[in-house]
């Protein structure tokens, strides 16, 4: 994927039927962000956590160091180890 459109205030947390909806954000003080993206390449395959785990590339990965599913950096390197697994 690649950003096509820079981050703006999601419009989902404003609205109290959506599931991103956040009572304490307001459009003065937005609380969450999103951004646009476009599909530029499909895997072949699923590259499992359990086997980016495997890889000594990845070893100091941002995302291996938190306890939660977050949006993280990724180093170039980082990337060019990770596209290498879905060839």
């Amino acid at each position: 994927m690649e950003v096509v459109k820079a981050a703006y205030p999601d419009p989902a947390q404003y609205e109290p039927c959506s599931d991103g909806y956040d009572p304490k954000s307001t459009p003065e003080q937005p609380r969450w962000y999103t951004v646009d993206v476009r599909l530029t390449r499909k895997f072949t395959h699923v590259v499992p956590l359990s086997v980016l785990k495997q890889q000594p590339s990845l070893a100091e990965m941002t995302l291996f160091k938190q306890g939660r599913l977050s949006v993280t950096p990724v180093t170039k390197a980082e990337w060019k180890a990770v596209m290498a697994l879905a060839d």
